[in-house]
């Protein structure tokens, strides 16, 4: 039903599924990053919990919307293939990171009343951004790939895994830019955009690439899937086990794994 609905509005072109995609994961994360307008204190084990659930569907879409369909799709050398476009996915995140220095902001950090920025909480909170704007970029090839594909139902899996991530994530770097001074509702809105000029240019060169050579679509899938993989296990699992709430994480991620297996199958 998801899917015919999908069809109706965006047609029949990959790319313009893609674009169409792209536009709803970034709206997700502006969705996210406005949530602390009306949720204007939520505490670091919320975040938590919350960041774990992220990074369940994002592992769970890594293996049944990326690795596993790319193996099947490239046939006889698939898994050599996914696990080339693998290992391209994490070299690249990770000379991304050696790039951008790895920065951890204290999303609940103390509350500035003078509504001012120093230097010193710009400073962490810019390199904060920008790795989470680098960290953007793997999810909407992602999706990109998954439509590009041909596979509807794949890419809309991977939309809806991308864009549930993307919920908490566009709240807990909202937060951390709310606590460093920045107005909330200027903020609010500067997520949502900045994850949209990353997310989307993505998403439509990802379902372009491969349409033009389908032969690229195992490498594609293997690197869009290695790159999720990487800033799951270097960012989200570090940061939200390194505030004493890591039941809580690993609840919120377990919770993750099942919603978007769920998700899968029901789309498949």
């Amino acid at each position: 039903m998801l899917e015919t609905w999908f069809v109706d509005v965006a047609g029949s072109d990959p790319v313009v599924q893609a674009l169409v995609a792209g536009a709803v994961i970034a709206g997700l994360n502006l969705l996210g990053a406005s949530l602390v307008l009306v949720w204007r204190d939520p505490s670091q084990r919320s975040l938590d919990g919350a960041l774990g659930f992220a990074a369940g569907v994002m592992l769970a879409a890594s293996f049944t919307s990326l690795i596993l369909p790319g193996i099947e799709l490239g046939g006889q050398n698939g898994l050599l293939e996914v696990i080339a476009g693998i290992a391209l996915g994490v070299l690249v995140l990770d000379r991304a990171d050696r790039w951008v220095p790895h920065v951890h902001v204290l999303i609940t950090g103390r509350k500035r009343s003078d509504q001012t920025v120093s230097e010193a909480d710009l400073a962490p909170l810019l390199l904060f951004i920008v790795a989470i704007t680098i960290h953007n970029m793997p999810e909407g090839l992602a999706v990109g790939v998954g439509f590009g594909s041909g596979n509807v139902a794949e890419g809309l899996s991977l939309m809806l895994a991308i864009g549930l991530q993307n919920i908490p994530e566009g709240l807990a770097v909202s937060v951390a830019a709310v606590n460093a001074g920045f107005d909330r509702t200027s903020y609010a809105a500067l997520t949502g955009i900045r994850a949209g000029l990353v997310e989307i240019p993505m998403v439509l060169l990802g379902a372009w690439a491969v349409t033009v050579s389908s032969a690229l679509l195992p490498y594609a899938m293997g690197f869009a899937a290695g790159g999720m993989l990487f800033v799951i296990s270097d960012e989200i699992v570090p940061e939200t086990h390194s505030n004493g709430h890591e039941r809580v994480a690993t609840m919120g991620l377990m919770l993750g794994v099942v919603v978007m297996l769920y998700l899968d199958v029901s789309l498949a």
